[in-house]
């Protein structure tokens, strides 16, 4: 498909959305029972799986500070996820680069020094892919930090903006991201600081003002889906506690009359 087709005469984009549309996000935490915290983010048809575990005890004392903790970042790009990642060693350049953009996303926000000699290991696992992996890398992290109970000094809500001729488009697709030049920038919603701006393209100053102020209004909007997120996942974890403390209240209210049973027929005796 042609530069040209990405953008419709009448200003829909190769899936039928606005310039400024977002795709449907889906976001999911507690995925994975045997992790300290886990999400599921879904950007589109961009789907990111991010275990956290930790903080532990570092498995290296070489590398363990004893002021803060120390953070581990790994990335899976398999080959069934649909791009070309899956082919590419662990020391690949791009693969070394993806992985040390979400790591030094995160090392400035993660309050490491609540947890002194330890470790704190973040697995990102791509189930797959089509355009936005880093931006849904990144908010899959974010949430399976807070579902792992880790001290975050702000939510970190990122999101992709390309450039069509004039026209900035939001959350690009595959097909976008290979033809046309793109940002991606992690913002701090409370602070309104950024944490993370890429680029391998060159963009026009102007422009690229035009586009970082949109992936900033964006990441606000993330940032709201976010919320709504945490808070479901807050309630249903009140609730089973509630559910539990009901049914113990409940063992512990039918042993109390057996008790009292038992020093009323004692006093009987007595009598």
């Amino acid at each position: 498909m042609s530069r040209v087709e990405l953008l419709s005469a009448h200003n829909y984009r190769s899936d039928g959305r606005r310039p400024k549309e977002l795709r449907d996000i889906s976001l999911s935490l507690g995925t994975h029972g045997h992790a300290d915290g886990s999400a599921l983010v879904s950007h589109g048809l961009t789907n990111v799986l991010v275990t956290v575990h930790g903080p532990r005890e570092a498995k290296s004392r070489a590398n363990t500070l004893f002021d803060r903790a120390v953070l581990s970042v790994n990335v899976d790009i398999p080959v069934f996820s649909g791009g070309q990642g899956g082919k590419r060693g662990r020391n690949d350049k791009r693969m070394l680069e993806f992985t040390s953009a979400i790591k030094q996303t995160f090392e400035p926000i993660i309050q490491t020094q609540l947890y002194p000699r330890s470790q704190i290991d973040i697995f990102v696992q791509v189930l797959q892919q089509d355009g936005g992996l880093l931006q849904t890398s990144i908010n899959a992290c974010t949430l399976a930090l807070i579902d792992a109970g880790i001290a975050l000094s702000d939510y970190v809500c990122a999101i992709t903006c390309a450039l069509h001729d004039t026209v900035p488009l939001l959350d690009i697709t595959t097909l976008e991201e290979s033809d046309l030049p793109n940002i991606t920038a992690a913002v701090l919603p409370r602070s309104g600081k950024i944490t993370l701006l890429t680029t391998e393209t060159r963009i026009h100053v102007d422009r690229f003002e035009e586009m970082f102020n949109l992936a900033e209004d964006a990441g606000k909007v993330v940032h709201e889906e976010m919320l709504r997120a945490v808070t479901t996942r807050t309630e249903r974890l009140l609730k089973a506690m509630e559910k539990g403390g009901l049914q113990e209240s409940g063992r512990a209210g039918l042993e109390r009359p057996s008790a009292r049973r038992v020093e009323m027929d004692m006093d009987m005796d007595d009598m």
